[in-house]
């Protein structure tokens, strides 16, 4: 290290040369690039928007049922399926509602976007030990990488919107679902699996019919795992125009609104319960489920 102490000055000069050609270099490519980009996801927004103006469309009394129903379908357990309702019921009551609305319809449409995404990767890690070396080191980085460097890089490539947080947010939240899928593949039971090859199954029925069936409670986790970082990047995504509670947390933080702040940071508590309880209640049936066909 002492030819740093030596070279200060060469040493500034040539790492601030470096900086400024690589920004230079990515402003270049934005320029020339993004328009092109941004019509790339112009489907992805159509789909945001779409589900967006279903949620804040519907009458809130059929969404809460529906969203009843799909407690009940997962979990089997009434109190989940009670608390869900209630949650919902003060989220209405303190006027959250359209803004609860948007910000479930940008989780779901991250989650579907994560799992459409993640699992074929995980797969792919799960079938080859170098392709795991190589991509594991990418999750690293991007699960300890500060969430607010995320919006860098896509805000400069498409500018200030709901597809550019949409798109941020599925970076910081989709590590955990490619390494659930990868180890809740990896963890099948090889007298299974040769069990299958036995019967004379291909790879690819034995990945339909057995690995992913087998596989599904630790995928669930992982789906689990992608909603609830999602949701903490909710409030950090309202800067570059995602619609949702996170914007009235951002302007309480602001203007110094407490009760603004409180309130919505508490419905976003009670969005994450409702997800967080469901889905872990359908993994765990699941789990049952493959416990007694292995029993």
């Amino acid at each position: 290290m002492e030819w740093l102490t030596k070279f200060p000055h060469m040493n500034d000069n040539s790492l601030r040369d470096l900086k400024k050609a690589i920004d230079e270099g990515f402003r270049a490519f934005t320029r020339a690039y993004g328009d092109t980009i941004e019509s790339f996801f112009d489907p992805l927004q159509f789909f945001l928007i779409q589900s967006e103006r279903l949620l804040t469309r519907t009458p809130w009394p059929i969404v809460i049922l529906a969203i009843a129903l799909i407690a009940w379908l997962a979990s089997r357990n009434w109190k989940i399926v009670a608390g869900c309702v209630a949650t919902l019921l003060l989220i209405g009551y303190f006027d959250m509602w359209d803004d609860t609305m948007k910000t479930i319809s940008m989780i779901f449409v991250c989650t579907v976007l994560s799992i459409a995404v993640g699992i074929p990767i995980g797969i792919a890690m799960s079938r080859s030990d170098r392709l795991q070396n190589l991509i594991n080191p990418v999750l690293d980085v991007m699960q300890t990488m500060p969430s607010f460097v995320y919006l860098i890089p896509v805000v400069m490539l498409l500018g200030i919107g709901k597809v550019p947080g949409l798109i941020a947010v599925v970076i910081y939240a989709i590590p955990p679902m490619i390494r659930l899928t990868n180890l809740g593949i990896r963890l099948v039971d090889k007298d299974v699996l040769e069990a299958a090859d036995a019967f004379g199954s291909s790879g690819w029925q034995k990945l339909k019919n057995v690995q992913m069936p087998l596989a599904l409670p630790t995928i669930m986790a992982g789906i689990n795992q992608t909603i609830m970082m999602a949701l903490a990047m909710v409030v950090i995504a309202s800067m570059i125009g995602v619609q949702g509670l996170g914007q009235p947390v951002l302007k309480a933080i602001s203007n110094q609104y407490f009760t603004l702040g409180i309130f919505n940071g508490l419905a976003i508590v009670g969005i994450a319960i409702i997800f967080d309880r469901v889905s872990q209640a359908y993994g765990k049936r699941l789990q049952r489920h493959r416990e007694i066909v292995h029993g």
